[in-house]
């Protein structure tokens, strides 16, 4: 099986294209605070990406610009790992992505009103509850990003035996000739 950059990519994307239709929603709903559209479009994506942008604004300034050159850089340097030929950098890529959105995901729910509350007894007797929003939209993301993480996996492992069976025929090879 030869692995597809392409497809490697595509989680890694769609995570930040979500990052970037957020802040782009945000900015356009400056500009246009009267449009109904706007405001759906904002409210449907500010549960994935707006924590994230808070904390990133809070530490960074809150630029626009500065904003899309840091989306603009990742999606760069996760377009080389999905490329890189001697490297199994696509798995950091979208392992991460798959981390981030979880994150998202379980930083957003907090501030959702419907959530599922499950309550935990720690082995020490400390009571924490968990709340996670496992909405449509949510277990899609999560499904999507378990499916890519899945590929990276069957795409290492099949490089792996086919430089394992090239490296046992190169040693016939060497022990033939001797």
């Amino acid at each position: 099986m030869k692995r597809k950059p392409v497809l490697l990519f595509a989680f890694p994307a769609i995570m930040l294209l979500i990052l970037a239709a957020e802040r782009t929603a945000t900015f356009l709903l400056g500009t246009y605070p009267s449009s109904p559209a706007m405001w759906r479009i904002w409210l449907e994506l500010r549960p994935l990406a707006t924590m994230f942008w808070q904390q990133v604004d809070l530490y960074l300034g809150g630029s626009i610009v500065l904003d899309a050159a840091m989306l603009a850089t990742a999606s760069i340097l996760c377009w080389m790992a999905c490329r890189a030929r001697a490297s199994a950098a696509f798995f950091l890529a979208n392992h991460v992505a798959l981390l981030f959105a979880g994150l998202m995901i379980a930083v957003s729910s907090h501030s959702e009103t419907a959530s599922t509350i499950a309550s935990f007894t720690a082995p020490r007797g400390l009571q924490f509850s968990l709340m996670v929003d496992f909405t449509l939209k949510n277990s899609l993301v999560l499904a999507l990003g378990a499916a890519a993480c899945a590929y990276c996996h069957i795409a290492f492992l099949s490089e792996a035996r086919q430089r394992t069976e090239a490296r046992a025929i190169r040693i016939l090879a060497l022990q033939r000739d001797l």
